[in-house]
């Protein structure tokens, strides 16, 4: 078990504005649904640096997706497709997910990719692709799937899994699980990766799954009750941005209670970073620190998957 802290930094993508960390500070806090976007425009609107309205800012914050992708969904090496199956004791009985299959004969080692708190949106479709690449079964559930799927507006999409039954939700990635580690193309080990709200939902699987999960690589997510965490036979590796108050204040407890356990583990803080910090389609992304944080979780993947 191990702790690293990366002792390079880089900033993330670039801008032609300098953002205030304050204003950094509100975009997570309506991320995390403390806030809606009108009263997020609001609060950034009083606040002025150096003549750069704060507006301003928090506009440059907003994802974009389209000049985020890295793999097209037409690259040869992956084959792609949205598939439905069985989700009993979800939202509705049936969940959907996207599904992507690399190029050649398989059996692959399988990883699920679970979305932050608004569903399954182009950002987390291209983290599947990018698995898939590398020749791992990747499949991203969406939690939405139920009641609509992805609106295509992270905003409709927080609103709308915030209004789901909490514990339904889970059992639908649950069960997306299952569906993948039972896949035809699947060699049997899973491993999970998951970020914020998808991080914790990482964590859970580990709980419940037991043995069935392999491996787990929670991107700043919510750590379990530590009475479960002697539930929890799945390596994982615990990837933690170093400014990032709410998350961090869990890791204390939730260390004692892997160690009391005897729980794999290891973790890395990336310093500089932010929560999001691998998130490409926004400015809260750290460039180096995710490509070191991606090389790591694929390298894990590859050890306890194989």
């Amino acid at each position: 078990m191990s702790t690293e802290h990366p002792s390079t930094h880089k900033p993330g993508n670039d801008t032609s504005i300098t953002i205030d960390q304050r204003i950094f500070d509100l975009y997570d806090e309506y991320c995390h649904g403390y806030m809606d976007r009108r009263e997020f425009m609001k609060r950034c609107g009083a606040i002025t640096v150096a003549g750069v309205s704060g507006l301003a800012m928090a506009q440059a914050l907003l994802p974009r997706y389209a000049q985020a992708q890295t793999i097209s969904f037409t690259d040869e090496r992956i084959t792609p497709s949205y598939v439905t199956y069985p989700s009993e004791g979800g939202t509705s009985g049936e969940m959907q997910g996207y599904l992507v299959r690399p190029t050649g004969d398989g059996p692959f080692p399988s990883v699920l990719v679970i979305h932050e708190n608004r569903g399954l949106n182009p950002y987390i479709e291209d983290v599947a692709r990018r698995l898939g690449v590398l020749g791992f079964l990747a499949l991203a559930p969406d939690g939405l799937y139920p009641v609509g799927g992805y609106p295509g507006n992270d905003d409709k999409g927080r609103e709308m899994q915030k209004g789901l039954d909490q514990g339904a939700l889970t059992m639908d990635m649950l069960n997306s699980a299952r569906f993948l580690q039972a896949h035809a193309d699947s060699n049997g080990k899973l491993g999970a990766v998951g970020f914020c709200w998808g991080g914790g939902t990482v964590n859970q699987l580990a709980v419940h799954m037991g043995e069935d999960l392999a491996a787990g690589v929670p991107f700043y997510g919510a750590a379990p009750d530590s009475a479960q965490v002697g539930m929890i036979s799945a390596s994982l590796m615990i990837q933690s941005a170093e400014n990032d108050d709410r998350i961090n204040a869990m890791w204390p407890d939730f260390e004692a209670a892997l160690i009391a356990e005897d729980v794999s583990y290891e973790r890395h803080v990336y310093p500089g970073t932010g929560h999001g910090f691998h998130n490409n389609s926004t400015p809260r992304f750290n460039e180096e620190q995710a490509a070191v944080a991606e090389e790591r979780t694929v390298a894990f993947f590859r050890k306890h998957l194989s």
